[in-house]
C-alpha cells in the first residue's frame, strides 16, 4: 500500500540510451539513415543538402532555392503540389541554416505512394517561375523594411557581421542583395545542390519494408544528379574590434544587447564542459544572468547565452533587450557575473542544480523517434557518432568547480568579445 507520509525518494539520472540507425548507401551516392519505429504511425523524410557557395559567400541564393522549392515544377504549379499533399492529409515544408537546407515530408505511410512523387518531382524538375520569383522578391523586401525597424533584429545582423565578416555566417540579406536575384542562377544552383550526392536523407517511423522499397523507386531509380559539385571553402577572417560598436535607432524604446566571441566546436574535448559553464553563466531561467539582471536588477524580461555550432566555426553569444537607461549598467552586470565565474568558484549546491537540468533536458528531449533523429543529425554533421552523448553525460555528471573556473576563464573573457549595441539616445559607452 502506498505510504503517503513518506516523499518518494530521489534518483539521479542514470545512462541515457538513443536509437541507432541502419545506414543505407543508395547507388546514385544518397546516403539514408533509418530510424525504424512500428509504434509510430507517421512517417517522416527528410532530404537534407549541403548549402553550396561559389564565387561569393552569399547566403540570399541558398535561403531563396529552399524557400522556392515547392513553388512549381515542369509538371505541378505551386497550388497544385500544395492541393495533393493537403489532400493526403501530408505536410511538406522547406527548412534553411546557416549551413544546410532541407525538403522535409510528414506523411501516413499508407498514402506513400501518393506523396512520393510529389517530393520526386520537386526534386527532379523544379523551374523557379519567374511570376513566383518576383513575389518572393517583393515579399522579402517588404518584410526586411519591416525587420529593420527593429532593434533585436539590426543587432543580430551586425553581430555576425562583427563576429564572422564577410562569409556565408557574416554576410545577410540586404535589398540589393533580393533584386539581384536571377532564375536562371538559382536554376544552375538547383541542379548543383539538389542532388543525391549533395544528400543525406533521414527516414524515421513506421519504415516497413514496402515503404523503403517505395523510397528506393522514387530515390535511388528515379533521382539522380549529373552536376559536378564545387565548393567554395570557408575562409575565416579574424580581425573583431574590442570597442563596443553602437549603432543609433530613433525612436526605439530599448537597447538590444549582443555579445559573442568565436568558440570552439562540438567535435572538441572542451565542448560539454563549456556547455555546461555556459548553462549556469545564461543558459537557462536560473542562470547567473537572469538571477541578476532580471530577477535582481528588473533591467528586461529575458537575457541568455548560448554557445553555438556551425559546420566550420563555433561562437559564443549573449543576448538581451533592456530599457535605453540600463544599457551601460546591463553591460557592466554581465562583465561582473563573467568575471565571478573566472575569478570564485561554483559551490556544489549550484553544481548539483546545473547538472540535474542538463541532463534532465537532455533526457526530457527523447519524447519520440523523431527526437533521436535529430540527436544523431547533430554529430553526424560534427563528424562525430552517437557515442559523443556518453562522453557528454559523462562530463555533465563528473564536473568540478575547479573545471568550471578553468573553462571560465579559457572562453568568458569579455575583452575578447565583440560588443554590439543598438538603440535610441544612449551616451556612447
Amino acid at each position: 500500500m502506498l505510504n503517503r507520509l513518506d516523499a518518494p525518494s530521489i534518483n539521479g539520472i542514470g545512462n541515457i540510451s538513443l536509437e541507432k540507425p541502419e545506414e543505407i548507401n543508395f547507388s546514385n551516392g544518397l546516403k539514408v539513415f533509418v530510424f525504424n519505429a512500428p509504434e509510430q504511425e507517421l512517417i517522416k523524410a527528410e532530404f537534407v543538402f549541403n548549402n553550396i557557395f561559389e564565387g561569393a559567400e552569399n547566403p540570399v541564393r541558398n535561403t531563396a532555392l529552399s524557400s522556392m522549392l515547392k513553388e512549381g515544377t515542369s509538371t505541378l504549379n505551386s497550388a497544385q503540389i500544395a492541393e495533393n499533399i493537403d489532400f493526403y492529409g501530408a505536410y511538406l515544408v522547406p527548412e534553411f541554416s546557416f549551413d544546410q537546407n532541407a525538403l522535409t515530408l510528414y506523411t501516413l505511410g499508407k498514402h506513400i505512394d501518393s506523396v512520393l512523387p510529389i517530393v520526386n518531382d520537386i526534386l527532379n524538375n523544379s523551374i523557379f517561375p519567374q511570376q513566383e520569383l518576383d513575389t518572393y522578391i517583393r515579399n522579402n523586401k517588404q518584410s526586411l523594411q519591416i525587420s529593420m525597424e527593429k532593434t533585436d533584429f539590426v543587432a543580430r545582423r551586425r553581430f555576425y557581421k562583427q563576429l564572422f565578416g564577410d562569409t556565408r555566417y557574416g554576410n545577410a540579406v540586404t535589398e540589393q542583395l533580393l533584386q539581384d536575384l536571377d532564375r536562371a542562377d538559382l536554376i544552375r544552383l538547383y541542379k548543383q545542390q539538389i542532388q543525391p550526392k549533395n544528400a543525406t536523407l533521414f527516414l524515421s517511423g513506421y519504415i516497413t519494408t514496402e515503404v523503403l522499397k517505395s523510397f528506393r523507386n522514387y530515390f535511388e531509380e528515379q533521382w539522380t544528379g549529373d552536376v559536378q559539385i564545387e565548393k567554395l571553402p570557408f575562409v575565416q577572417k579574424l580581425d573583431h574590434s574590442p570597442e563596443i560598436l553602437q549603432i543609433e535607432k530613433k525612436g526605439a524604446l530599448q537597447s538590444s544587447i549582443r555579445l559573442g566571441k568565436i568558440g570552439i566546436q562540438r567535435a572538441h574535448a572542451d565542448y560539454p564542459a563549456l556547455q555546461f559553464v555556459n548553462t549556469l553563466f545564461g543558459g537557462f531561467f536560473g542562470s547567473r544572468l537572469m538571477s541578476n539582471i532580471r530577477e535582481d536588477k528588473g533591467y528586461t524580461y529575458s537575457i541568455g547565452s548560448m554557445v553555438a555550432n556551425l559546420n566550420h566555426a563555433g561562437f559564443i553569444s549573449i543576448a538581451t533587450d533592456v530599457g535605453s537607461e540600463y544599457t551601460e549598467d546591463t553591460l557592466k552586470q554581465i562583465g561582473l557575473e563573467s568575471k565571478r565565474l573566472q575569478d570564485e568558484k561554483v559551490n556544489e549546491e549550484e553544481l548539483e542544480l546545473v547538472r540535474n537540468y542538463m541532463l534532465g533536458s537532455m533526457l526530457g528531449s527523447l519524447e519520440s523517434i523523431f527526437s533521436h533523429v535529430d540527436k544523431f543529425k547533430s554529430v553526424y554533421y560534427s563528424g562525430l557518432n552517437l557515442d559523443y552523448y556518453t562522453y557528454y553525460s559523462n562530463v555533465v555528471r563528473g564536473i568540478t568547480a575547479d573545471q568550471v573556473q578553468d573553462i571560465a576563464q579559457k572562453y568568458l573573457g569579455m575583452d575578447e568579445m565583440v560588443k554590439v549595441v543598438v538603440g535610441n539616445s544612449f551616451n556612447k559607452i
